[in-house]
């Protein structure tokens, strides 16, 4: 069967429409939704990473850190998009053995949590889409989630941690790798190990994702150094990947377009040319040999 590009390319952009996304009505035809993705963009975005060690446990401590760090932003800067790093509220306390009978007492319903509330209305009040890390409770778990608040300081998405391990397996695994409509494009989101696993940048990006956000607490160094720069290459994308001692973007070609591990910094602002991440036309995505990709 010969290899139909422009089919491939048709189809692969269908799949990043048909993704759930906060903005998309669902009873909107597919042809909508592609007009809607074709509108025009923001092409270049402000970046805010969060670069701090929260308390283990310490959820009161750790919003008042936030928000803090938050207002010193909002009188310094003008950005586009905050990112924290994994578990952020909470300090990421899964890792403690105290935890063990559980996970729910460190977790939160996001639409009526105060902690959540406050993060919203600075959302709304900047106009800034904050990616916000903490461990949400449901009727069916307790997961380590990235609450997504739109410009307007609405709840755009939440994104739950899909591959456990070790001390995560005290959460409830996610179930979808969708991607999010905004001013700026498609995006997608990942938390911390997700990224070890290629096929969750993959499918991010052939669902139409330029730029994806990667809340993180565990590891970074030169190993995770080599790992979003491959990540960021083989799919034509932006990472952003933000950890308590790490404020990393590695760019479209592999390059590292920042790199902080400075101690005295609480935050980084990075500017983002999402022009140079046109989605699903790079060489290695228009260039898959999905008809033998077979087991």
């Amino acid at each position: 069967m010969k290899f139909d590009r422009r089919r491939f390319l048709k189809v692969a952009g269908a799949v990043g429409i048909g993704a759930r996304s906060a903005w998309a009505a669902s009873e909107t035809s597919r042809d909508n939704k592609n007009k809607k993705t074709e509108k025009a963009v923001i092409s270049t975005i402000r970046v805010a990473q969060i670069k701090v060690y929260p308390a283990k446990g310490e959820m009161e401590a750790n919003h008042q850190k936030l928000m803090d760090i938050l207002k010193d932003i909002e009188a310094r800067e003008k950005v586009d998009v905050v990112v924290t790093p994994e578990g952020f509220l909470d300090g990421y306390v899964s890792t403690e053995e105290s935890t063990k009978a559980g996970m729910i007492g460190y977790a939160i319903d996001p639409l009526e949590s105060p902690y959540a509330q406050a993060i919203s209305k600075w959302s709304r009040r900047n106009k800034t889409w904050v990616i916000y890390g903490c461990t949400r409770k449901a009727a069916n778990g307790v997961f380590n989630t990235a609450l997504i608040y739109n410009r307007a300081g609405r709840l755009a998405g939440m994104y739950d941690k899909l591959h456990l391990q070790n001390h995560d397996l005290k959460y409830t695994p996610g179930k979808h790798l969708d991607v999010y409509e905004s001013d700026f494009g498609l995006f997608g989101v990942m938390i911390c190990a997700d990224r070890r696993w290629p096929e969750t940048t993959r499918t991010l990006t052939l669902k139409g994702a330029r730029v994806i956000f990667n809340p993180t607490y565990g590891m970074h160094g030169e190993l995770n150094l080599c790992m979003m720069r491959t990540r960021a290459y083989e799919n034509g994308i932006y990472i952003v990947f933000t950890h308590p001692g790490q404020a990393l973007i590695t760019d479209p070609k592999g390059a590292v377009l920042h790199n902080s591990v400075d101690k005295e910094q609480t935050y980084t602002v990075t500017e983002i040319d999402l022009s140079r991440a046109v989605a699903n036309k790079g060489g290695h995505i228009v260039d898959r040999r999905a008809d033998v990709y077979e087991l």
